[in-house]
């Protein structure tokens, strides 16, 4: 039988984790605080409900994300990120910067793409990366 190994450095556990292209957009948005299942699929335009049930069942599964169900009519259900999916914010941070210092040259026609489809679908065109560091409570160090 074969045996599952454990990722052997932290950048292969961080993609084991977080591992497609959603994933880390999802936490972004959970890095601003408690959201509902709806709140999230407004946000990430084009993520499907499978897509988006099924990240945020392994991020809980894997302790980053805790889902609290509220007996209410309609049923209510909230998710947030736990202490581990909060240290995210500083990797995120991290990508954001990197990104920002990309020359624009460099990823213009794929960003013309990602924008033209957003639009079709009807979503903002304006960068949500930018919320991490303006008007979201930062942890302490």
């Amino acid at each position: 039988m074969h045996q599952k190994q454990t990722p052997c450095c932290g950048v292969a556990r961080f993609l084991t984790l977080l591992d497609g292209p959603w994933a880390t957009l999802i936490v972004r948005e959970l890095l601003q605080g408690p959201r509902r299942f709806t709140q999230l699929r407004e946000a990430l335009p084009g993520i499907s409900a499978h897509t988006l049930t099924h990240r945020l069942k392994g991020f809980e599964r894997h302790g980053l994300v805790t889902r609290t169900a509220y007996a209410e009519t309609p049923p209510r259900v909230v998710y947030e990120l736990t202490p581990l999916g909060e240290g995210l914010r500083d990797v995120l941070e991290a990508m954001r910067k990197w990104g920002d210092a990309v020359p624009e040259a460099a990823v213009a026609e794929e960003a013309s793409l990602e924008v033209a489809g957003v639009a079709e679908l009807g979503g903002d065109t304006a960068c949500p990366f930018s919320q991490l560091t303006r008007g979201v409570p930062q942890r302490s160090s």
